[in-house]
């Protein structure tokens, strides 16, 4: 594969502003139950990002678009009290996201659709800071007529309070699924002191920290301030006035605020007095994070240091416990503005973020004993796309288009003679940039391959622009009006089918539209839109309904999270965060002498809708008698869509393999269907003929499973049969950042029947190669004790039952798992799981704490001694007995498919060995069937550049008598690099010690 560099696209990232988790924190409850906790974060720009934890995997769902002139400076959830349905079960109650920036408005966000739900202002200045009330329950009686009078606890609403510029204290209610007004706490005085941090003490107090050095206590039942608590002055030399940028509250009801000296001070939640005070940061301190058993607290400041709080324990018994810091480090290169924790079963994790625009997740009860993890900072779905054939890279963001040309390769350079000195020649040109009117930023933009016609959507509209080359190698754009039913379509998703007929939007409210162009193949001919869509419905899924206690997020996880052409542009698929796959196919051939050119029947049969409430069978009936013809096609759903599994996980990438021939494609007809004739019961005849090309769908999803679909078929490829997920290399395995997109690299062989098959797969900080030509190795952790080399045991239950019994012994007699140097003969327990954030620290590699070993002996003489390593206790963490079973059997499976000989135990536990259809399968080529490098990072997004030409060269494909037999030039791509260094941030702190830092960065300005 041949690699441009990129480092000149200015993609600019936002820094985060605010982060708020869905769920408070439950020590009782097990993540891994917890499918429906995400992590929002709010950026500068107004972009809101919604994460999924997924067990430690931690990857972006979906971005909420900001705008123009638009922040987001505060984030919370609520938790809607259950309701029943009408058959007496439980509903879960609603998750419900909240924001404030810049302005006198609390925004609710509708999570299906990415776009405000409603607002709420009022006669107030500027909202500085925002809290949610704890959730709380009231216990009432269950049924009147009972005789026992059994009761039920019910969750209440949670009024949110918002704390404002000019110093007033608002709450508004959440009640009934609104927003609205409920009252005012406290008035502004003359002072107005501005209200910059809040927090909720209990049910009913409230506590806010100001601009003049004071914290206030508000019972909210009486609007009464029930204390005033003073910092006094600032330090001298400095303002007079203390800023209290920073309050949370313990779960003892101690309070914590954080300031602008640095300083972070304790009192008492009882008598509201002081307790102690800490001068931990050189600058000021930002925010306060604590955990949910009050035992730690983290506070993140100005002088980039993240410090953790902990009480010590007394010398004597009735001394009193003291707060003190722990550890510091500085996990950010700039200000740390916001910080947020969440702790369950297994799951400990603090997440900030600021002015470096990554987010960082820390471990909490694991702090010292555990990596903290930095999430990328760069958007899930690259935004870059390309134009191979006019060697134009495309690239978006905010309101902004830009348009780059990518020179030559040097070395064709050379080849071709065309400069005498080809390393002066210009390597790229910004060609054309382009402001989209209004106040929505961009969500999406593609381009034909030919570079020829450009749309671009927002949530409100779809543009099309005509794009051609002028005289002086810039490109002109040219806009193209849509029909005034097309001019209002506002989309999320825009994509080009590879032909360039067909325009697919998909709305924000989750509506597939496609719009058919024609005219486009001809320059002088003006180019359009048929004036109407073609609407796609969704098979009704089946939702498995959440617990009620940990609430639903409604429609988000039917969210269209990615779609996919195939290459002859007669199958489409689309994929939701559920993991749902939904899939369409163009029936007949084009007739562009139909007359008039669309065809829609007569009722609403075909108008797109994601509802549950229709059947799948009269859905069928609708498309089936009466179509939509497009030039005697018929876009008509998968008939064996119901046949394709659902994935376990939203899928990152979705991509066909592109058509593989050697032969040239056929005519079309000049008729289109000339054997079809019209007549009176059908005047519309078209062909029921489906398409016959590349149909193999490559899904790698949010778990990093690869699947490979045989759409057509309904049923997983060969490839895939053969290649479980359980077989991946380790070192894939091992990766943190999910991957983000994917390149194709296939070439024909016009001599036997070799091909190169590979598709190359990126993320932040990896590019990884896969050969589907040949089958993957089986990995080193599922190799076979046995002395056969081919040989596995299949649904060998009483085994893996035996095995998991003695890993449960070994964890009672283990406090964590022991050192492989220190007994070896005791082999080695299985690496336990990480709490959400990276992974172990080495013993040898720990700078907090005493030491981790200690030495167990067994027996009166301490024959049996051995070292152990101290820690959390693992028998806790389940499923992996389950996770090796299934890997078992998918390596037994592996096996059979592949044609190996395969052990299988029988009902009367007799072994018996089956072979194979085929002994050994012959290699269809030399060379690795994986490859990867961390070379480039951090990585915007890898688009094909250039097409590729020639007949042979280095990378021709080889034969197994060494021979070369002949094949294309490597792809041709421009990765997209955006390394921070090159992102202008503003100033930072220095402080002592860091003269080098500081003179390092003077001379890069």
């Amino acid at each position: 594969m041949d690699v441009h560099r990129c480092r000149f696209v200015p993609y600019p990232p936002s820094a985060i502003n605010a982060l708020a988790f869905s769920h408070s924190s439950s020590p009782k409850t097990s993540s891994r139950g917890l499918s429906t906790l995400r992590l929002a974060i709010g950026r500068a720009n107004g972009d809101i990002e919604i994460w999924n934890p997924l067990r430690g995997a931690w990857y972006q769902e979906s971005t909420f678009p900001g705008g123009k002139e638009r922040s987001i400076e505060g984030l919370v959830w609520t938790h809607d009290s259950e309701e029943k349905d009408k058959n007496g079960a439980n509903v879960p109650g609603r998750l419900r996201l909240f924001s404030i920036g810049y302005s006198s408005v609390v925004t609710e966000w509708d999570l299906g659709n990415g776009t405000p739900l409603r607002h709420a202002s009022g006669n107030y200045g500027d909202l500085w800071c925002i809290a949610a009330q704890p959730r709380q329950h009231v216990t009432q009686k269950k049924d009147d007529n009972t005789v026992n009078g059994s009761t039920e606890e019910i969750a209440q609403y949670q009024s949110l309070a918002v704390g404002c510029a000019d110093g007033s204290i608002v709450l508004l209610s959440t009640a009934d699924g609104d927003l609205k007004f409920e009252r005012t706490l406290t008035r502004p005085a003359k002072k107005k002191a501005r209200v910059l941090s809040i927090a909720w003490q209990s049910k009913y107090i409230v506590v806010t920290g100001h601009a003049d050095s004071t914290i206030r206590v508000f019972d909210i039942r009486n609007g009464q301030q029930v204390r005033s608590m003073s910092l006094g002055t600032g330090p001298q030399g400095g303002p007079k006035e203390i800023l209290l940028w920073s309050i949370k509250c313990l779960v003892d009801g101690t309070i914590v605020s954080g300031d602008s000296t640095g300083t972070v001070s304790f009192w008492d939640g009882k008598h509201y007095s002081p307790l102690q005070r800490i001068m931990s940061h050189k600058a000021d301190i930002l925010e306060l994070a604590v955990s949910r058993d009050g035992g730690s607290v983290f506070s993140g400041g100005m002088d980039r240091r993240t410090i953790l709080y902990r009480r010590s324990a007394g010398t004597r018994p009735s001394e009193k416990r003291r707060w003190v810091e722990v550890a510091h480090q500085r996990f950010h290169s700039h200000d740390v503005k916001a910080m947020a924790i969440f702790e369950a079963k297994g799951f400990s994790v603090m997440a900030s973020g600021g002015l470096d625009t990554a987010p960082i997740i820390v471990p909490v009860q694991e702090y010292g004993k555990e990596h903290h993890r930095t999430l990328p900072c760069l958007p899930q779905h690259p935004p870059v796309r390309s134009a191979p054939r006019k060697r134009l890279l495309l690239s978006w963001w905010d309101r902004e288009i830009s348009l780059w040309r990518i020179a030559t390769s040097l070395q064709t350079l050379v080849e071709s003679n065309e400069y005498e000195d080809p390393s002066q020649s210009p390597t790229k040109r910004l060609v054309a940039k382009v402001l989209i009117q209004g106040e929505e930023s961009i969500t999406c933009a593609d381009i034909l391959k030919d570079g020829s016609f450009l749309a671009v959507s927002t949530l409100s509209t779809v543009k099309v622009f005509r794009l051609k080359t002028k005289s002086d190698s810039t490109v002109g754009l040219r806009k193209i009006e849509l029909p005034s039913e097309l001019r209002n379509i506002g989309a999320k998703i825009v994509q080009w089918s590879p032909d360039g007929r067909w325009l697919l939007a998909v709305t924000s409210d989750d509506k597939i539209q496609a719009m058919r162009a024609f005219g486009w193949d001809d320059s002088k001919k003006v180019p359009r839109f048929l004036p109407q869509t073609v609407d796609f419905k969704r098979m009704p899924r089946k939702t498995l309904r959440p617990n009620h206690l940990h609430g639903s997020l409604g429609a988000y996880d039917r969210s269209i999270a990615r779609v996919a052409f195939s290459a002859d542009s007669r199958i489409l698929a689309v994929g939701d965060l559920s993991g749902h796959i939904d899939t369409w196919v163009l029936e007949g051939h084009e007739d562009m002498m139909q007359d008039p050119p669309m065809i829609r029947p007569n009722d609403d049969s075909m108008s797109s809708s994601s509802s549950t409430d229709s059947s799948d069978e009269s859905d069928k009936s609708d498309e089936e008698g009466h179509p939509t013809l497009v030039y005697a096609q018929h876009w008509k759903r998968n008939p064996t869509a119901h046949l394709i599994p659902k994935l376990a996980s939203g899928p990152l990438i979705m991509s066909f393999r592109p058509t593989i021939s050697t032969s040239l494609p056929p005519k079309a007809l000049t008729n289109g269907n000339g054997h079809l004739h019209p007549t009176r019961h059908n005047p519309y005849p078209h062909s029921h003929d489906l398409p016959t090309g590349e149909d193999r769908l490559f899904i790698v999803t949010a778990e990093h499973q690869f699947h490979e679909i045989n759409v057509l078929a309904g049923r997983i490829s060969d490839w895939s049969r053969r290649n479980p997920t359980s077989i991946l290399p380790d070192e894939f395995n091992s990766l943190k950042d999910r991957a983000m997109g994917c390149i194709w690299d296939v070439a024909p062989s016009s001599l036997t029947n070799l091909r190169r098959q590979r598709i190359w797969l990126y993320g932040n900080t990896w590019l990884w190669m896969f050969d589907l030509a040949q089958d993957l190795p089986r990995s080193h952790h599922n190799e076979d004790d046995s002395d056969e080399p081919h040989t596995g045991e299949l649904n060998n239950k009483s085994k893996l039952r035996k095995r998991k019994r003695e890993e449960e012994t070994r964890k009672r007699d283990l406090v964590l798992s022991m050192d492989h140097d220190d007994d070896a003969s005791s082999g080695a327990v299985r690496k336990e799981r990480d709490t959400g954030a990276g992974s172990r620290i080495a013993p040898h590699e720990m700078t907090t704490g005493v030491g981790r070993k200690m030495r167990k002996t067994t027996g009166a003489k301490g024959e049996d001694a051995r070292f152990v390593r101290l820690g959390r206790d693992v028998s806790d963490e389940s499923g992996s007995e389950d996770e090796d079973e299934e890997d078992a059997e998918d390596q037994a499976l592996m096996r059979l498919r592949r044609g190996e000989a395969v052990t299988m135990v029988n009902g009367d536990g007799d072994d018996t060995v089956k072979e194979g259809a085929k002994s050994q399968r012959e290699e269809m080529r030399k060379g690795p069937p994986y490859w990867g490098t961390f070379k480039y990072r951090p990585i915007l997004g890898i688009v094909p550049i250039g097409e590729a030409e020639g007949d042979e060269d280095d990378d021709a494909i080889t034969g197994t008598d060494g021979e070369r037999t002949g094949g294309r030039r490597a792809v041709e791509v421009a990765l997209v690099e955006r390394p921070m260094f090159d992102v202008d941030l503003p100033g930072r702190y220095y402080g002592d010690q860091e003269w080098s830092e500081k003179k390092d960065a003077d001379v890069r300005l």
